[in-house]
C-alpha cells in the first residue's frame, strides 16, 4: 500500500503536525516492491507552511542533509515534476534560504528594494530637464553663497551672516568652536551639500512617494556618515579636548570602544545595564503573577490606598519591548503612580519568543494575551468593566479586540487608552521606509530562517531612523571625547530588547502596515472583519511631538475612524520619553508640556494642524490629566479587591527571557 503525507492539527496551540497515512487511491502491485523515487532533502523549517498546502508524496522521514538554515530532522521528498505545486514549494524553500543568507550581509535591507528606488528616482530625474536645470542653478547659487562666506572668513569678518543654519534638532555644530574658520567652512559646506541633496531627491515628477522617501533617506544616511563632525581632524570639539587633556580623551574613547566590541562579540548588554535589574532596581512595584500561559504572565499589583476605583486598569504593553518601561524606577513608574492614585492595576508581561513560537500569529496575541488576561481579571473581580490601556503595538492589538467586542456582546471594557498607538498606518512615519513588497519578502525570509526577527535587526532599524543621535553623535561623544554618559533606567530598558515571532510579525507588517487592513475594515477577528467605528466606549489617545515610530498625526486619526467620544492629548517628547513623563520630569528640552481636547460624537472634525493651533498648552506632566479622566469615568471608591492566586512575585519570569 502506498503512503501519503497529510497535515493534521495538533490539539495544543493550533500547531500543525505531519502524519503518514495509507493512500487509499493507490493501486498495489503484487510481488513487486515499490520503486524508490529520487529524493530531495528538505529541512524541517521548510515544513512551516500554511495548513492547506499540499505536501507531495514521501517514502520516509529520516535524518540527513537539509536545504535551508535548519539542521537536524529532515523530510526527504521526491523530486517533483517541473511546474507542479510541489516544485514551486521546493523552489520557494531554496529562495528563502538564499534570501536569508543575503540578509546577513545587508543587515536585513533588501537590495532589490533599494535598487528599485534608486532607478525610479534616477530615471525620472534624467528625463526631467527642468528639474535638472533648477538643480544646476541651485548648485551655482550655493557655491556663490559659500564663496561669499569664505571670502568673509579670509578677511576676518566676525559679523558676517552664515549661508545656512542647521535644523533646530541638529546639534552636531552647536558649539562656538564651529563658528570660527576653518571649521565653520567645513560645517557650511556640509550643510549646503545636505540641502542640495534634499532638493535633488525630492520633487522629481513621476517618482512614487515611497521611492522618493527611500531615496531621500538613503542620501541622508550617506551624508550623515560623511559629516565633518565624525572625524577627529575636522571636529574642533575633539581637537580642543585632545589638547586640553593631552590625549586622555582618546585613551578613554579607545577603552570605551574596546569594551563595546568585547560585549558585542560576547552577546553581553552595554556597560551599566547591570545596575538596573528587573525586580531589584526597576520593576519593583509590589505585585503577584496571578496567571500564566505560553505567551503572557499577568501581574496584579498590590493596592497602596485604603479604597480603590471599582474598575481595574489592564495595561497591554508592546511585545516589541519589555513591559517594565511603564514600571521603571519608583519615581518614574507609571504603575506605581496609578496604584497610588487609587486604581487596581493589571499588567501583561509578554514572553520573549523563541524558534518554538514561530507560528504564533497576531490573533494568538489577542486570544492568549488580551482575552486570556480579561478572563483572569474576571475571575478576581467578577462583573467589573475594565479600563484597557495599550502602548504602541499593544494599543493596535487592543484596538482590534475593542472593535470585536460589540459583536460578541460581552461589554467588558469601560474605556480605552491608546499610548502612541496607531490604528491607521497610511502615514506611519519613517518606519514605512522599510515596508514595501520587496522589503517585506526579504524580511520574511530572514525571519523564516530562525523563526523570529532578531533583536539586532529591530535595534538597527530604529537606529537608522535617528542615526545622528543614536549612532554618529554617540560615536563622537564616547569614542572621541571619551565621555561615557551615566546609564539610567530608560537606557537600560532600551538595551533589553525582544524578538518578534515569524508569523505574527509577517501578518502585522503585511496586513496592518502595508495594506492598512484595520483602518479599512479588512482585519478579521474570529473569522469576521471588524471596524473601529464599532467601538462605543470613551477613548483617550496620547501622541508625542517628536515620535519617529508612531507620528502624532497618525495617532490622531483615531478620531476619524471611531464613532465615540475621543480625548486626544499631545505631549512633548518622543515615543518612549514622552510616555514616561512623571510629574516633575525635566528632560533635555526642559520641563514637559501637553495639549488636550475632547471631541464628542457630535463635534465637527478638526484637522491635526488646526487642532494644534486651537488647543492651548498646559505645563507639566500629562499623567495627572489622564488619571482625572479615568476617575471621571469610574465609580465611587470601594475597598480593594482580593489578590488573585499567586504563581510568583512580580515581575515574574517572562521579563527575564533573553
Amino acid at each position: 500500500m502506498a503512503e501519503r503525507v497529510t497535515r493534521a492539527p495538533r490539539a495544543k496551540d493550533s500547531e500543525t503536525a505531519i502524519e503518514v497515512q495509507p493512500d487509499p487511491t493507490a493501486v498495489a502491485q503484487p510481488d513487486m516492491p515499490p520503486a524508490a523515487p529520487p529524493t530531495l532533502p528538505v529541512s524541517a523549517a521548510a515544513l512551516t507552511m500554511p495548513a492547506e498546502a499540499v505536501v507531495p508524496p514521501a517514502k520516509a522521514v529520516e535524518a540527513g542533509p537539509t536545504i535551508g538554515p535548519a539542521a537536524g530532522l529532515a523530510l526527504h521528498l521526491p523530486i517533483p515534476r517541473v511546474g507542479s505545486f510541489a516544485a514551486r514549494t521546493v523552489a520557494d524553500v531554496v529562495d528563502r534560504a538564499s534570501h536569508a543568507a543575503a540578509a546577513r550581509l545587508t543587515a536585513g535591507l533588501s537590495p532589490a528594494a533599494l535598487t528599485l528606488a534608486a532607478l525610479d528616482w534616477s530615471l525620472h530625474l534624467a528625463s526631467s530637464p527642468g528639474k535638472t536645470m533648477s538643480l544646476v542653478e541651485s548648485a551655482w547659487r550655493k557655491q556663490a553663497e559659500f564663496g561669499r562666506f569664505a571670502l568673509g572668513c579670509a578677511l576676518g569678518r566676525s559679523d558676517q551672516q552664515a549661508c545656512i543654519e542647521p535644523a533646530p534638532q541638529d546639534r552636531r555644530f552647536a558649539s562656538a568652536d564651529w563658528r570660527a574658520p576653518p571649521y565653520s567652512l567645513a560645517a557650511q559646506a556640509f550643510l549646503l551639500t545636505e540641502q542640495w541633496w534634499k532638493e535633488a531627491t525630492t520633487g522629481v515628477r513621476g517618482v512614487s512617494a515611497h521611492h522618493e522617501r527611500v531615496a531621500e533617506f538613503a542620501a541622508r544616511q550617506l551624508l550623515d556618515m560623511m559629516a565633518p563632525s565624525n572625524f577627529p581632524a575636522s571636529n574642533p570639539d575633539v581637537i580642543r579636548h585632545t589638547i586640553e587633556e593631552g590625549g586622555a580623551n582618546l585613551k578613554r574613547g579607545m577603552e570605551n570602544f574596546a569594551d563595546d566590541v568585547a560585549r558585542a562579540i560576547g552577546g553581553q548588554p552595554p556597560s551599566g545595564t547591570e545596575a538596573f535589574t528587573p525586580g531589584r532596581t526597576v520593576a519593583v512595584t509590589p505585585g503577584k503573577v496571578i496567571f500564566r500561559n505560553r505567551l503572557i504572565e499577568l501581574i496584579q499589583y498590590e493596592p497602596s490606598t485604603a479604597t480603590v476605583r471599582p474598575e481595574p486598569i489592564l495595561i497591554v504593553p508592546a511585545w516589541i519591548m519589555k513591559y517594565y518601561i511603564l514600571d521603571l524606577s519608583p519615581e518614574n513608574s507609571m504603575v506605581r503612580h496609578l496604584v497610588d492614585a487609587g486604581f487596581t492595576v493589571f499588567m501583561i508581561s509578554w514572553k520573549n519568543p523563541t524558534e518554538e513560537d514561530r507560528d504564533l500569529g497576531f490573533e494568538d496575541y489577542r486570544t492568549l494575551g488580551i482575552e486570556a488576561a480579561l478572563d483572569a481579571i474576571e475571575a478576581v473581580m467578577p462583573g467589573r468593566r475594565v479600563h484597557a490601556t495599550g502602548y504602541c503595538i499593544g494599543g493596535t492589538l487592543l484596538a482590534t479586540a475593542a472593535a470585536a467586542e460589540p459583536a460578541n456582546g460581552r461589554g467588558r471594557f469601560a474605556s480605552h487608552t491608546f499610548l502612541a498607538a496607531q490604528t491607521d498606518f497610511h502615514e506611519a512615519g519613517e518606519l514605512t521606509l522599510f515596508i514595501d513588497e520587496s522589503q517585506l519578502a526579504f524580511l520574511e525570509d530572514m525571519m523564516w530562517e530562525r523563526g523570529f526577527l532578531d533583536t539586532k535587526q529591530m535595534a538597527g532599524a530604529f537606529q537608522m531612523l535617528r542615526s545622528n543621535d543614536l549612532v554618529w553623535s554617540r560615536m563622537v561623544r564616547e569614542y572621541m571625547l571619551g565621555d561615557r554618559p551615566a546609564f539610567n533606567d530608560l537606557m537600560a530598558w532600551n538595551a533589553d530588547a525582544t524578538r518578534m515571532p515569524f508569523r505574527m510579525h509577517t501578518e502585522y507588517l503585511k496586513g496592518l502596515f502595508l495594506h492598512n487592513d484595520l483602518a479599512e475594515g479588512r482585519h478579521r477577528v474570529d473569522g469576521r472583519a471588524v471596524a473601529l467605528e464599532d467601538i462605543k466606549v470613551p477613548i483617550f489617545a496620547v501622541g508625542t511631538e517628536t515620535d519617529h515610530v508612531a507620528p502624532w498625526r497618525s495617532v490622531y486619526k483615531i478620531g476619524l475612524l471611531t464613532d465615540t467620544e475621543v480625548t486626544f492629548l499631545l505631549t512633548s517628547g518622543g515615543h518612549n520619553a514622552g510616555i514616561v513623563s512623571e510629574p516633575g520630569h525635566v528632560g533635555r528640552g526642559g520641563r514637559r508640556h501637553y495639549r488636550m481636547a475632547t471631541k464628542s460624537r457630535d463635534d465637527i472634525y478638526a484637522e491635526p494642524d488646526r487642532w494644534l493651533e486651537e488647543t492651548p498648552t498646559a505645563e507639566g506632566s500629562w499623567w495627572p490629566a489622564w488619571f482625572a479622566w479615568l476617575a471621571a469615568r469610574s465609580g465611587e471608591p470601594v475597598p480593594p479587591p482580593p489578590m488573585g492566586p499567586a504563581l510568583a512575585a512580580a515581575p515574574g519570569s517572562y521579563v527575564h527571557g533573553e
